[in-house]
């Protein structure tokens, strides 16, 4: 069959189960654009090509599916740089389809051309930039599975204009394609594995590190069974937040800069560590030369490159954890672990002091009101997906996940303004669920513009936005450590309900958390998208996010929120 490049990019699209694309139009893309109807492929129409990079990653987080973003040459590719940059410290798997200026003018400065292959490089799996309409059929079905095998990541295809005109003969690849020097990992180093059961037999204190890669590897009800044999605490990462279930006994809750107390705490007193598919980001390990410093180390994890990159092991084994873990199912021994229990168990007081305090007191509106009033509401079964700052370790802390892939959240790059496109797309993943986009005021207006697409789709999706005027968690450590000297971090916001409004959403305004209750109620038996304006607190105690591990400090040495005298010992007594 004859086909223009521009058909075998939707033909190759269907091919490989797209249904939906994220992008904006443009003249080096245009030609590709053109033909995309006959296709049955939908196109939701971003307000700007970051929002559909970050759509394409929500979705991709939501369904399980590759997600795809369309955008033209010049301006628009470097528009997704983020978004790439976002998947891919995130291990999200999206394919990129950028236009380009034609080939005999790549190079020549010509109008709306940057090499978008040279700038993505650092922060792309691979790309490629296709000059012969015959290799394109061939890299799309590369390009999808390289952003899907192994450790995930985004793909660039950059796509000049006259390949895109161009015709071939068209025949769809079949069959996996072959990578040169890739090959999928398989069963790991029995003896690895056996050293690790080894120190998981002989551990006093052990501790698990859930991460990511927990999920990725469809491990969860494997961690679980393993958790409950050997009766080790479990503690995870942001992105791992979900990976075993909040309301199981053996649960810690987050570890790191704003991880539980009980979490680092148990992290810095182990005599083993057991992490699984995570990477010990610096949000994690804090001081690193005094990081667990009593603990042996198991690292398992599918990327080869993050065996002993940052914290030395003790036994570092490369493979899929959900195998891993089976291979060390028989190897591992039943027990209970209780003079270790008994100290966590004290330890755990500080979870419940942050409880009292996200309990209404004089009146005042709280973000952790909020996270927690909808956690309540949605009985926890919601998808969320936040921004980044004060309100993002708030739902981590307060909003608890029992299952896997309902938190989507940016991690390792911490990109403001990615709550709401990637809601989008989390939303258009899975239409039939309830999804919250839970955002700061300040990310929130790097990408309202959003609204827009949220209204043209008409999506369901329920925007609650923590409104303190300010950039909190700057404002936090300005607060902390710059002798409360604000700069640069007090909003003057728009007014969110108004602003809505003249979108066509539906809007409440909540100043009291009984106000909050009812505007939470309401937007949920609305049939279209809404939006809440919590107006919360916005300086002091009340507005930190704690605990909260200092730059340079060690895990352990955690600021924390100063405690009403009469419940804090009461607390500490019941646990004694």
């Amino acid at each position: 069959m004859r086909r223009t490049g521009a058909q075998i990019v939707w033909e190759m699209l269907r091919q490989e189960g797209v249904e939906v694309v994220f992008g904006i139009p443009g003249g080096a893309i245009m030609h590709t654009y053109h033909p995309r109807q006959q296709y049955g492929i939908h196109h939701i129409l971003v307000r700007h090509e970051q929002c559909a990079a970050h759509a394409a990653d929500g979705y991709a987080r939501a369904s399980g599916r590759t997600g795809v973003a369309i955008s033209t040459s010049g301006p628009g590719a470097t528009n997704l740089v983020t978004g790439i940059a976002t998947a891919m410290m995130d291990s999200s798997p999206i394919v990129c389809i950028t236009g380009q200026v034609s080939t005999p003018v790549i190079g020549s400065d010509a109008f709306q051309e940057t090499d978008i292959t040279g700038i993505t490089l650092p922060i792309t799996k691979h790309n490629y930039l296709v000059t012969d309409v015959k290799d394109l059929a061939y890299v799309i079905h590369e390009a999808f599975h390289i952003a899907t095998s192994g450790r995930p990541g985004p793909v660039l295809i950059d796509l000049p204009k006259d390949v895109q005109q161009e015709e071939t003969n068209f025949m769809a690849p079949e069959g996996e394609p072959q990578l040169p020097g890739y090959h999928s990992v398989g069963l790991a180093d029995p003896l690895l594995v056996q050293q690790a059961a080894t120190l998981i037999n002989g551990a006093k204190r052990p501790v698990i590190l859930a991460g990511h890669g927990v999920m990725m590897s469809d491990a969860v009800e494997v961690l679980r069974a393993f958790a409950e044999k050997t009766q080790i605490p479990v503690t995870f990462t942001l992105l791992g937040n979900g990976a075993f279930p909040a309301s199981h006994h053996l649960t810690l809750g987050m570890m790191g800069m704003h991880g539980e107390a009980v979490a680092n705490h148990a992290i810095q007193e182990a005599d083993l560590l057991l992490a699984f598919g995570m990477r010990f980001d610096d949000r994690v390990t804090g001081k690193l030369d005094r990081y667990a410093p009593n603990a042996h180390k198991i690292h398992v994890d599918l990327d080869a490159t993050e065996l002993n990159k940052i914290v030395p092991v003790d036994v570092s084994i490369l493979g899929d954890l959900r195998h891993v873990l089976e291979q060390l199912m028989p190897l591992v021994k039943s027990t209970s672990h209780e003079e270790w229990f008994k100290r966590i168990n004290i330890w755990r007081t500080e979870a419940d002091l942050r409880d009292v305090v996200s309990r209404p007191q004089n009146g005042r509106l709280l973000t952790p009101h909020v996270i927690n009033a909808i956690w309540e509401a949605t009985r926890g079964e919601a998808i969320t997906v936040t921004d980044v700052g004060q309100h993002q370790m708030w739902v981590a802390q307060y909003y608890h996940l029992d299952r896997p892939h309902t938190l989507i959240t940016s991690g390792g790059l911490g990109t403001m303004g990615f709550g709401l496109p990637a809601a989008i797309g989390a939303q258009v993943g899975q239409p039939d669920k309830e999804v919250w986009a839970i955002l700061g005021d300040g990310g929130f207006q790097m990408t309202l513009h959003e609204l827009a697409t949220v209204i043209q789709e008409q999506l369901p999706l329920r925007i609650a936005i923590c409104n303190n005027n300010y950039l909190g968690m700057v404002r936090q450590w300005q607060e902390l450590f710059y002798d409360q000297h604000y700069e640069s971090t007090h909003l003057l916001n728009p007014d969110f309900v108004r602003l809505a409004e003249a979108y066509g959403i539906r809007s409440w305004r909540a100043t009291t958390l009984e106000e909050g209750h009812q505007a939470i109620a309401e937007a949920r038996c609305h049939p279209g998208p809404t939006l809440i304006d919590f107006q919360v607190a916005q300086k002091g105690e009340e507005g930190n996010v704690y605990p909260m591990v200092p730059a340079d400090a060690a895990l352990h040495e955690m600021i924390r929120r100063s405690m009403p005298s009469p419940e804090y010992q009461n607390l500490i007594e019941e646990r004694r």
